[in-house]
């Protein structure tokens, strides 16, 4: 006999806590303003509330998988980076989860939406991820360590910080929520956890730098955060090239 299914995803009974070091601290309330506009942005709070329509959804997932290939090789620089195999280790082991962990959500919204891994690989990257990506990569290979970790941590800083929002205004994901696999993932514990090791890392190497080295991973970090809010931008307005 089938079980009944539940109404809710319900939220870990013990979810992990995020901390915030303190340049992590620094770097947020450099940009408190960007910060909070991306995270209420209306492709942010239509996507909460289940009223996103597919096509605009479609073509977030599709860029998003792009963006994903970029965000694994930035990880994959910052791993040549570090000494230590451990950390190494650490930014082979993300680099990894973006290419595998993640993309097994964006194969089985393809089957549902409508695209193929092919579609993802031939797709002309908007603008504003084509920005994005070429930051990140920039600053990984050619800037400070601290300042490649910098701009890299937005991107899952800000996911863990919507899923927190989330679960805090929501209490739990309806069942039938049109994207419900999607938002758990911001809401699981293990991504808090990645999170949070991302930003000790940071910190970690925060000790071995000062004065403007800093200035420019705060920068970074900054202008990380409003590709983000650019991110969702082009997804809500499905942006192309002008020509």
């Amino acid at each position: 006999m089938e079980r009944p299914k539940p109404d809710t995803i319900d939220a870990p009974e013990k979810p992990v806590a995020l901390i915030i070091p303190a340049f992590a601290q620094r770097c947020r309330e450099a940009c408190h303003e960007e910060w909070e506009k991306a995270a209420a942005h209306p492709f942010v709070r239509s996507l909460i509330t289940g009223d996103l329509d597919t096509e605009r959804f479609r073509f977030y997932q599709m860029q998003d998988a792009r963006y994903l290939e970029a965000y694994a090789d930035t990880c994959s620089i910052l791993s040549t980076r570090f000494r230590a195999p451990a950390d190494k280790l650490w930014f082979i082991d993300g680099a990894r989860l973006a290419i595998v962990v993640e993309q097994q959500l964006h194969a089985g919204y393809g089957e549902r939406l409508g695209y193929s891994a092919g579609d993802v690989a031939s797709l002309s990257c908007t603008p504003n991820n084509t920005a994005y990506q070429n930051h990140m990569l920039q600053a990984s290979g050619s800037g400070s360590l601290v300042e490649g970790l910098a701009a890299l941590a937005p991107c899952p800083w800000l996911y863990t910080d919507i899923g927190i929002r989330m679960m805090e205004e929501l209490g739990a994901i309806p069942e039938d929520h049109p994207y419900a696999d999607w938002l758990a993932t911001y809401a699981d514990p293990s991504f808090v956890a990645y999170t949070n090791e991302l930003l000790a890392i940071l910190e970690d190497v925060v000790s071995q730098h000062d004065g403007e080295v800093l200035e420019q991973a705060v920068d970074a970090f900054r202008t990380s955060v409003r590709y983000e809010w650019m991110f969702w931008e082009q997804s809500w307005t499905r942006q192309t090239w002008p020509i």
